[in-house]
């Protein structure tokens, strides 16, 4: 297991200095990608990383700890501005329905033509 936390660790570090390299993506999302890459490549294999990624996800719970205790921190600016936060979180939701929900129907339309020129 502990070699496996050193996979993923590197992994992430590996994108923490791409990210101070230059690269306008947070270092973790590109230490992601690349991990998911070297499973797809098989340079890393399943079984590597199997423990240590079974403990975190057994565990995951804990890692929203510090977001609630942030979250608590700032119940005062969350108190005075509930009411702009809650719109703007009810707006941007419904936002991001209605855009998937229009890619979804685009790509119903383009597999459903693709279909009709391979008959």
């Amino acid at each position: 297991m502990l070699g496996g936390i050193a996979i993923i660790i590197a992994f992430l570090m590996g994108g923490d200095l791409l990210e101070r390299l230059g690269i306008p993506i947070p270092g973790n999302v590109i230490g992601m990608v690349l991990l998911a890459l070297a499973l797809k490549l098989k340079l890393v294999r399943e079984e590597w990383i199997e423990g240590a990624v079974d403990a975190l996800i057994d565990n995951l719970s804990l890692l929203f700890v510090p977001a609630g205790v942030g979250v608590m921190a700032l119940f005062g600016i969350i108190q005075r501005y509930w009411l702009s936060i809650a719109l703007s979180i009810i707006v941007s939701t419904l936002l991001i329905l209605a855009f998937t929900g229009a890619v979804a129907k685009g790509l119903g339309r383009l597999s459903r033509a693709g279909q009709g020129r391979d008959a």
